[in-house]
């Protein structure tokens, strides 16, 4: 049966991303194909599932091995938080996205208000689980960045305090006053561009924080391209005994297009999984890193190697976003339901013609919780009652089509609402 009100609804949807990419188009960038790899990913990520990979997240975290403290909380209850001394940085990585962040030349020159943020934190969440310290460059004030531990300490005294360094510039006597102040991980960015001394300099730098520092990581993006030479680093971080590696998808942050375009590099697409003005400033995820840190996952295992593998992907980041701001509205509002592993609050809704059938399923199973919208012929309903939806027909035979709707909740200065981001057939809503 023909149903114009839910087809304009997934128009609508369908044209914010179309809106989205063609804008960026039009500046130059350039995306891939849609689902690029699709079949590729899909391989990889079962044989992963078989080898008892953890996945997380509805899949957007997949670990084996250690896994950080601070990667469980990010997506925790209770939540991690990062903060920033200063913007500053002795290197100029092309892909770095602090130039994203709100007051970025302010805070290059002037240093970040960190005092502020902690402050702010502690009056939203003093239970905050994990606090981290990121830049620029820590270690280019040694003083700034203690003193910040220091205060995250009286602010927070049990949360998991973790820093993130290119590691050239830690020194054994900074790496004891780090001990002293109670940091429990070090994360060390490795470049994959960088060149063979500057990657000695780090892993020496690996090796003297395992000294002083509780759990020493490296975090680092993998460029498609580079999987030789990320064997070879996986060895050597392994043969430097870390606990773990984070791999993160390789983002465009929306500058310095040309060294990625030079690089023969394109963009994901779909950009999101769910079309959303996300917070988070890494950008836009690059077509085949993802793969290609799947592929490294199942090397590293087949070598097995000691070191703990963590995939977190550019979702992942959204989700731990989306995590913090719906767990404010859990159980708010009857009609809406947290998903455990995207985060999105979501409902059941029927569309026009659809609506009648799945109002009278509902009141007979003794739902009352059912909001209607004569504008756009719809009806949400919780998703507890979807079973008793999903199963109808129409008297010619054609069955309805419920769908999944996905809500994020705001708050800003105009006051708390629901916004509606997304919209999936209810037989085909997994993300």
């Amino acid at each position: 049966m023909d149903n114009g009100a839910l087809e304009r609804a997934r128009a609508a949807y369908g044209q914010v991303e179309e809106r989205y990419i063609e804008a960026l188009e039009e500046k130059g960038l350039v995306f891939d194909e849609p689902h690029a790899h699709a079949e590729e990913r899909a391989r990889l990520l079962a044989e992963l599932r078989a080898r008892g990979v953890l996945f997380r997240n509805g899949g957007a975290s997949l670990s084996w091995g250690h896994l950080s403290h601070a990667c469980v909380e990010c997506t925790g209850v209770n939540g991690s938080e990062t903060f920033s001394t200063t913007f500053r940085c002795h290197r100029d990585c092309y892909f770095c996205f602090n130039r994203n962040q709100p007051d970025y030349e302010r805070f290059f020159k002037e240093g970040c208000p960190w005092e502020e943020g902690l402050a702010r934190s502690a009056a939203e969440n003093e239970d905050l689980a994990c606090v981290g310290l990121t830049g620029g460059e820590p270690l280019l004030d040694v003083d700034e960045s203690i003193r910040f531990f220091q205060k995250a300490k009286e602010r927070f005294p049990h949360a998991h305090l973790r820093m993130y360094t290119s590691g050239d510039l830690l020194t054994e006597e900074a790496a004891r006053r780090f001990e002293e102040a109670g940091l429990d991980e070090i994360r060390f960015s490795v470049k994959d561009d960088d060149s063979p001394q500057m990657q000695e300099r780090v892993l020496g730098a690996i090796k003297l924080a395992k000294r002083f520092i509780p759990s020493v990581m490296v975090e680092m993006p993998v460029v498609p391209g580079a999987e030789e030479h990320m064997k070879g680093l996986l060895r050597a971080f392994d043969e430097a005994g870390i606990d773990g590696i984070n791999l993160l998808e390789f983002c465009f942050p929306f500058c310095h297009w040309e060294e990625f375009e030079r690089r023969g590099l394109k963009l994901k697409r779909p950009p999101f999984e769910v079309m959303y003005d996300y917070g988070y400033s890494g950008g836009l995820a690059v077509s085949g890193s993802e793969e290609l840190i799947l592929e490294l996952m199942v090397w590293a295992m087949d070598e097995d190697l000691d070191l703990g593998l963590h995939y977190c992907s550019l979702e992942n980041k959204h989700r731990s976003e989306i995590r913090q701001k719906n767990e404010r509205a859990r159980g708010s509002h009857p009609c809406l339901s947290m998903d455990e592993d995207t985060f999105f609050l979501q409902a059941g809704k029927a569309f026009g013609p659809d609506a009648p059938l799945a109002r009278e399923a509902l009141a007979a199973a003794g739902c009352m919780d059912v909001l209607e919208d004569a504008e756009e012929e719809s009806i949400t309903f919780p998703l507890a009652f979807m079973d008793e939806v999903r199963p109808l027909v129409h008297p010619d035979g054609s069955p309805i089509q419920p769908q999944i709707c996905y809500f994020v909740y705001e708050v800003d200065d105009e006051g708390a609402y629901f916004i509606d981001v997304a919209l999936r057939p209810a037989d085909q809503a997994a993300l």
